[in-house]
């Protein structure tokens, strides 16, 4: 067993872990992190999109009782089965708009100008929605309606352009479309259930023959520090929003891009590798 092969997996795991539900870009962070540790290849890869489902774990672990009361009241409940078709709706568009265009996407805009841009055009849309009087409709996430439900689902295909960050789309695009932040960033994490567990099975399935039984050790440290790191993340991020703002991820996101000009310019990252 490749104990430096180990730690690189579990910081590689802290990573996607701390960075997959802030607005800030997980998939930035580990094209740079993998870099740096040398797991930038096709492998490394699919290693970081299967980690996610150690922070997918994190979110169920924190909204465990949240999530048996709706599957408990299915069967008898509106308000539960309004909940999971809402979820469903938002998922869908990204699934058809992923299996339509994933590969060009990752063929064309894995590029240092498309990461940087969407890292510092997100910033600023960030510092916009945190000025801007935003109206809000709906404080709980009981309270939205399917076509809410499908415009954050539309809103968070945005994502699929690097830098953007998936749970910023959602977060920030629930805002504008009338969310209170709380109730965005709980809709975000309820979404990525599906559309993180979905990304890591059909990666993995796709990507079988890159894998060996060798393999698993240091996939099962890469999900056990992701779940670690996003449950820490997740309970944090819950009470931040509760009576504060979005502002600094905003200016990080900026800083961010600037950085990803400035290393794919002097050679020190190869940010078009997806």
């Amino acid at each position: 067993m490749d104990l430096l092969l180990l730690i690189k997996a579990a910081i590689m795991g802290i990573v996607e872990g701390l960075t997959e539900f802030l607005p800030i870009s997980s998939t930035g962070h580990l094209i740079l992190a993998g870099h740096l540790l040398g797991m930038d290849d096709a492998k490394g890869k699919v290693f970081d999109i299967a980690i996610q489902t150690g922070a997918i774990l994190a979110v169920i672990l924190v909204y465990a009782e949240r999530l048996k009361r709706v599957a408990a009241e299915l069967p008898s409940q509106e308000r539960a089965r309004r909940f999971v078709l809402n979820v469903g709706i938002a998922f869908f568009p990204a699934v058809i708009l992923g299996l339509l265009f994933g590969k060009a996407i990752k063929a064309h805009l894995f590029t240092p100008t498309v990461v940087a841009s969407a890292f510092i055009v997100g910033g600023f849309i960030i510092l916009w929605a945190e000025r801007r009087q935003n109206r809000v409709r709906i404080e709980a996430v009981d309270d939205m309606a399917p076509l809410d439900a499908l415009k954050v689902g539309l809103v968070q295909c945005l994502a699929m352009i690097p830098g953007t960050s998936r749970s910023g789309a959602t977060i920030i695009g629930g805002m504008f479309l009338g969310l209170s932040r709380q109730t965005a960033t709980e809709f975000s994490f309820f979404l990525a259930i599906p559309t993180l567990i979905g990304a890591g099975a059909y990666s993995l399935y796709k990507e079988r023959a890159l894998l060996a039984w060798a393999d698993a050790p240091m996939f099962g440290v890469g999900l056990l520090f992701s779940f670690l790191s996003a449950w820490v993340c997740v309970r944090w991020l819950l009470r931040y929003v509760a009576s504060h703002s979005f502002v600094p991820f905003a200016w990080y996101r900026i800083g961010f891009g600037l950085l990803v000009l400035a290393s794919a310019q002097l050679g020190w990252v190869n940010w078009s590798t997806p």
